[in-house]
């Protein structure tokens, strides 16, 4: 089951670092358990742009943050992006489509309407935090 390969976005990820007890980071723990998860250049980009925010530093110190994004890194697998998609309507989310393609995932895990209307993409489950963790 390991060459199971997830794309979780940038909010989901951020709900799981934000909140510990979340369906998001079940979902994430799911993903580490059953396959690998995948991330690119521009979506590490993305997520490090976030969690540098300011106004999170009231929920979670800048120091659990960096190790949440150290750990991510370590964890998870760099895919080189190979193909352009112009397909979501908010742009900012085709580097999702993007690496959920060129790493050939199984699953986009979102809470994101703009990329939940999309399910399935060529093949690519698009599913919510929920959704993937009532999956069989």
């Amino acid at each position: 089951m390991s060459n199971l390969l997830f794309v979780l976005d940038t909010n989901v990820l951020l709900s799981s670092i934000l909140l510990p007890n979340s369906t998001a980071q079940a979902a994430l723990t799911k993903a580490f358990q059953i396959g690998k998860i995948v991330h690119s250049l521009a979506t590490l980009d993305e997520l490090k742009q976030v969690l540098e925010r300011k106004k999170f530093d009231k929920y979670i110190s800048r120091d659990e943050r960096t190790r949440f994004l150290t750990m991510l890194v370590r964890e998870s697998e760099l895919v080189e992006i190979d193909v352009t998609i112009t397909s979501c309507r908010d742009p900012k989310d085709n580097k999702f489509l993007e690496l959920a393609v060129s790493a050939d995932a199984k699953t986009i895990i979102s809470g994101d309407d703009d990329l939940l209307v999309l399910h399935p993409f060529r093949n690519i489950n698009i599913l919510s935090p929920r959704a993937f963790l009532n999956q069989a």
